[in-house]
């Protein structure tokens, strides 16, 4: 369910962010699924008065105008809408602004005359005509007469942004589908006063009309109480049809309704905001009965045994005995809980409406839609079980906004049949018992106050649940609640009395157990070697007299010369692994080891030395430097590790033109190279051998084992191949920044596929190309959603790093 946080607000006080309240209400039992911000993808766009429209001198379908955007700048405009008049106020997207989609506006010229940014109609804005009825369909939207502040956000003014929860409501609690009811959950987990509308109607004033009640116009007879045990008629007359105000299409649009018109907006925005679906008759649509005194008779009733149906949506259905309906004294009109009837519907010649609020047994609702292969919103909410005593303030909260809206006269009285009403009912529970269910130690006095901020008091040792919630039967659904607004994480985690320990590997085991996993994968061998080593060992790897690394725990009782010291670097024994298969001939060896070094924070050792987990891995024959990389690569994916930075660096035992450190997360973490072909040769290793080291601890702060499901592209890519010529020393890392930086947001991928030097190039410069993948999650992107992208990535890369278009 999609709820509008402003909607929630205004029934109780939240005065934390979205993300502690989207925390928070999940902790306490209502999920939020995602928080959706509405409006955020649109920048830049204000509110302009227009100052003139001209006649485009070169062009007959346009219009140059002279727009006001406050601080006393007036922009040139051209524009092909011909609904434009001096003196409106409308949506301007100023240079530099950025529209739903991505689209980003830039000042141009339009046949000859200057276009310093554009004007929008409501589709531009990412809106339609069921948004703005008001609005000119091929025109640009001129804002409703009024006072506003001309270069403010347009946002606020036309309601384009808000902040929307969306929340996984459980089967087994109806009153959460609701706003009402979050907001009610919202007020016990936030411990704040819940503050339902006031809901009054001026027609059941004692000054009004006694002769002119809802029980002259209609009669209402149940005839399955199983199946309806609750039916509320109210009537308003002198109907006027018309469209909404802003703000009720606003939150129903927000909401994921479609607005229509007021009266059928009305119930659907009941029906979001107290979870009570209403439907509305009209009136003319419903036999008078003789019977019934000459009034419209509304019969409950299950339909007849192949009986023929049009449903508002215009399609036939035959009904059978299992399907309860509505029906007047000839025909049925509605099927009970799931859709109107195309003959009772309400147009705009409606002169009376008949609204309906009423309970039906879920269990037929929904057997009811499955047959009929119809599943409405209705109907949904119906199958779930409401609330019988939910009806009454749904219906008035319905001709309260009928008198607000102005859009008819609310008749006085109400016809309620409801011949078994339910009443609150008692669940006994103890304290102790609770307690020991949970593992806490909460007071009685405590338990009842968490209690009360559910709504429900306690009386006697026992709990009085209120009507609207079904699913509280026993006392484990009491502890549940108590458990709820006492807080989950309060609760200390304990091993249940008789049960083994249960145990588990930790994030680091777990990412050890992966890591080897994913270098299997690879044709990575493990091996494992000494972490004891002789003095000599950095002489092979030529590391420098004042190298740190040389700064090595001296063994007390070492087993000999080459075994005296702790490793402070792992590079030795892998490589000796190497050594041994390239002399026995083996054309390819690829391995890898996860082992420790041994640092001294000082010398003479004092304390313990730190202890650093590194992979190191090593490779010749089928590996190169790019083959290694990308097993890193695969590695970094598959740990949850997108901030991943190769940089050219130096190091000893590394060959000087094919090294590289890595960074992640902006920090080092290792790095990766051709073996230096003088520690080659210490080694006795006659080949080309790639070699690369990992700190763990460094992967472990940033690794993540947790997944979130992208779905596969719904649109098309549009790709752009650009050759350049660049200096010879930026790298393509360089280059891939600067494009990543300035192509906005619908840059998908970026990718480097040739590298030339030579003859047809000047001393000095490098050609590279690059492919360039853009992609929108909303539309198919054309050739000028990508140009203004194109632009400003060959304009940065000219002026940062004097790099050129071929």
């Amino acid at each position: 369910m999609d709820v509008p946080i402003s909607w929630l607000k205004e029934y109780v006080d939240i005065d934390c962010d979205v993300k502690t309240f989207e925390e928070k209400m999940t902790m306490s039992g209502s999920k939020v699924e995602n928080i959706h911000s509405h409006g955020a993808d649109i920048t830049g766009v204000v509110i302009g008065r227009i100052i003139s429209v001209k006649k485009h001198p070169g062009a007959d379908k346009l219009f140059v105008t002279q727009v006001y955007v406050g601080s006393g700048q007036t922009r040139q405009i051209v524009t092909g809408a011909a609904n434009l008049a001096a003196g409106d106020c409308v949506p301007v997207a100023l240079d530099g602004a950025v529209l739903p989609g991505g689209a980003v506006i830039r000042s141009g010229s339009l046949r000859g005359e200057l276009s310093d940014g554009m004007l929008c109609s409501i589709s531009e804005l990412g809106r339609t005509k069921n948004d703005y009825p008001e609005a000119d369909e091929d025109g640009i939207y001129v804002l409703p007469p009024g006072e506003y502040t001309l270069g403010a956000d347009i946002r606020p003014v036309m309601r384009l942004s808000e902040d929307v929860a969306e929340f996984e409501i459980t089967s087994n609690r109806p009153d959460c589908n609701s706003v009402l009811g979050i907001a009610r959950e919202a007020a016990a987990t936030f411990d704040k006063p819940f503050k339902p509308p006031a809901v009054s109607v001026r027609a059941d004033d004692a000054d009004g009309d006694a002769g002119d009640c809802a029980g002259n116009y209609a009669d209402v007879e149940i005839r399955n109480a199983e199946l309806c045990p609750r039916y509320i008629a109210r009537v308003v007359k002198n109907v006027k049809i018309a469209p909404s105000p802003l703000w009720l299409r606003h939150r129903l649009t927000m909401a994921g309704v479609r607005p229509i018109n007021n009266i059928v907006d009305i119930t659907n925005y009941v029906m979001i905001e107290y979870g009570q679906p209403l439907h509305a008759f009209d009136i003319d649509g419903i036999h008078i009965s003789g019977e019934s005194g000459g009034r419209h008779k509304i019969i409950v009733r299950t339909a007849l045994d192949g009986e023929n149906f049009v449903t508002l949506d215009g399609a036939g259905h035959t009904l059978d005995s299992s399907m309860l309906v509505i029906a007047d004294s000839v025909k049925a009109v509605a099927v009970a809980g799931v859709m109107g009837g195309e003959n009772s519907k309400v147009t705009e010649n409606a002169s009376a409406v008949l609204f309906e609020a009423a309970a039906f047994n879920g269990t037929s609702v929904r057997l009811t839609s499955k047959k009929l292969g119809l599943r409405t919103d209705a109907s949904s909410k119906f199958e779930k079980g409401l609330d019988p005593n939910l009806p009454e303030a749904a219906i008035n909260r319905a001709m309260q906004l009928v008198e607000l809206l102005e859009c008819g006269n609310v008749v006085r009285g109400m016809v309620d049949v409801y011949p078994d009403r339910r009443d609150e009912w008692r669940v006994a529970y103890d304290c102790r018992r609770v307690n020991a269910l949970l593992g806490t130690a909460i007071s009685p006095e405590d338990m009842e106050k968490y209690l009360a901020r559910v709504g429900i008091r306690a009386e006697n040792g026992a709990a009085v649940i209120p009507t609207f919630r079904s699913d509280i039967e026993s006392e484990a659904d009491i502890a549940e609640e108590v458990a709820r607004m006492y807080g989950y994480d309060n609760i200390k985690t304990t091993l249940a009395a008789g049960t083994p320990t249960v145990g588990k590997r930790s994030f680091r085991q777990r990412l050890e157990d992966f890591t080897r996993d994913i270098m299997s994968a690879y044709g990575f061998c493990e091996c494992l070697d000494y972490s004891f080593e002789g003095p000599r060992v950095f002489d092979k790897l030529r590391l420098p007299a004042d190298s740190p690394l040389r700064d090595a725990v001296t063994i007390l009782n070492p087993m000999g010369e080459d075994f005296s010291i702790m490793r402070t670097v792992t590079l030795n024994g892998i490589l000796q692994s190497i050594a041994t298969n390239y002399n026995r001939r083996n054309e390819s060896a690829a391995l890898y080891e996860l082992g420790y070094t041994y640092s001294p924070k000082a010398l003479p050792l004092a304390e313990l030395p730190e202890e650093r987990l590194k992979l190191t891995l090593a490779a010749y024959g089928e590996h190169d430097f790019f083959s290694v990389k990308g097993v890193l690569a695969q590695f970094f994916e598959n740990a949850g590790i997108a901030d991943v930075t190769y940089e050219a660096r130096e190091l000893p035992f590394l060959h000087p033109f094919r090294c590289a450190s890595v960074a992640v997360g902006g920090g080092e973490a290792g790095f990766l190279g051709e073996l230096n072909p003088f520690v080659a040769q210490n080694y006795g290793i006659g080949v080309k051998t790639v070699i690369a080291c990992l700190d763990m601890g460094a992967v472990a702060a940033h690794a993540s084992f947790d997944r979130a499901f992208t779905p596969l592209p719904k649109f098309p890519a549009v790709t752009r191949d650009i050759s350049m010529l660049a200096p010879d020393d930026i790298s393509a890392a360089d280059i891939e920044r600067v494009i990543r930086e300035n192509a906005g947001n619908l840059l998908e991928s970026v990718r480097l596929f040739d590298v030339y030097r030579g003859s047809q190039v000047a001393e000095g410069l490098k050609s590279v190309a690059y492919s360039l993948s853009f992609r929108s999650l909303k539309q198919t992107l054309s050739d000028a959603d990508v140009a203004g992208a194109m632009s400003r990535i060959l304009d940065a890369l000219e002026k940062r790093l004097g790099a050129r278009l071929r």
